[in-house]
C-alpha cells in the first residue's frame, strides 16, 4: 500500500467547480460549449497529429473537448477519466453536439488500470494529467499507455508547470514582483496561484525527470519546453530579460514554465 502522503487524489477534489473554474481551458470551453481549445490544449494536440480513422485514447479527459476535437477530425475518440463529474460532463457535452462527425466513448477509469485491449490505439493523449499522479501512479500509467499503444503509436504529454521553475526560477519571480508591489498575486506556494491545485497536483515534472520517466518505462522520447506567450508591456529592460530568461540556455530551463512529450515504445525500429 502507498504511504499516505503518496495515495491517489481523491476524485471528489475534481467537482464540477474545479473542471468549470479552474482545470485549464474552462475559459475556452464554457464560452464556446467545447467547440474551442485553450492556448495550450490546442498546441498539445497539434503534436499527436490526428488524421481520419484513427483510434484515440484521452486518458484524464477531463470536459472532453479534446474527444470532440478528434471525432471532428474523424479519428475514433475513446476517453477515460478518474472523476465521475468529467464523465457526466463529457456525455452533457457529446448529446450538446447536433452534428457529431464520429462517435465518442467516455467513461470513469483509472489510468493505472486501462479498460481497453492491447494494441489498440494509435494515439494516446495525457494532457494537464501528469502532475496529478504520484510517482508510483505515474510508472503504472505509463506501463498501461505503453500497453494499450499499438505498434507504431505514440504517446503525447503536456505537464505543467515546469518542476524547476516553481523550485528555482519562482522565488527570484516573486522577489522581483514584491519589490514591484505585486506580491499579493505571487503567494510564497506557486501552487497557491491556483488554489484548488493545493490539493490535486502532487508531482510535477523537469525537462529531466519526464525524460527519465518515460526511458525508464520504455518510451523512446522527445521532451522539451516551452512557455504561454509573454505579452506584458513592461519596457525594453523587461523585454530584454524574457528574451534572455526564456530563449537562452541554462536560463530557459528553470524558466519555461511547460513540458511536452513525444514517446513511442523503444522497441521500434525505424528504417
Amino acid at each position: 500500500m502507498p504511504r499516505e502522503q503518496d495515495r491517489p487524489v481523491d476524485p471528489g477534489r475534481y467537482d464540477q467547480a474545479y473542471f468549470l473554474n479552474s482545470c485549464e481551458g474552462y475559459t475556452e470551453f464554457t464560452a464556446s460549449e467545447g467547440a474551442l481549445l485553450s492556448r495550450r490544449l490546442r498546441q498539445a494536440f497539434e503534436f499527436a497529429e490526428v488524421i481520419p480513422g484513427m483510434c484515440v485514447l484521452d486518458v484524464g479527459s477531463g470536459r472532453g473537448e479534446i474527444l470532440r476535437r478528434c471525432a471532428d477530425l474523424g479519428a475514433h475518440a475513446y476517453g477515460i477519466d478518474y472523476a465521475p463529474v468529467a464523465v457526466r460532463i463529457t456525455h452533457d457535452l457529446i448529446s450538446s453536439d447536433k452534428t457529431p462527425s464520429a462517435p465518442i466513448v467516455v467513461c470513469q477509469a483509472d489510468a493505472k488500470h486501462v479498460p481497453f485491449m492491447d494494441s489498440t490505439f494509435d494515439r494516446v493523449l495525457m494532457f494537464d494529467l501528469v502532475e496529478h499522479l504520484h510517482p508510483w501512479e505515474l510508472d503504472q500509467a505509463l506501463q498501461e499507455a505503453q500497453r494499450v499503444l499499438r505498434p507504431e503509436g505514440r504517446l503525447i504529454i503536456h505537464t505543467a508547470p515546469n518542476a524547476w521553475y516553481d523550485r528555482y526560477a519562482y522565488p527570484f519571480v516573486r522577489l522581483v514582483r514584491t519589490l514591484m508591489g505585486q506580491g499579493h498575486c505571487y503567494p510564497n506556494d506557486p501552487r497557491a496561484i491556483i488554489p484548488a491545485n493545493l490539493h490535486v497536483h502532487v508531482n510535477e515534472q523537469s525537462l529531466l525527470s519526464m525524460r527519465r520517466a518515460l526511458n525508464r518505462m520504455g518510451f523512446r522520447a522527445q521532451v522539451w519546453l516551452d512557455t504561454p506567450p509573454q505579452s506584458r508591456d513592461e519596457g525594453w529592460i523587461f523585454a530584454l530579460a524574457r528574451h534572455v530568461l526564456f530563449n537562452w540556455p541554462p536560463f530557459r530551463w528553470f524558466f519555461e514554465r511547460e513540458v511536452f512529450a513525444v514517446a513511442e515504445c523503444k522497441s521500434i525500429q525505424h528504417d
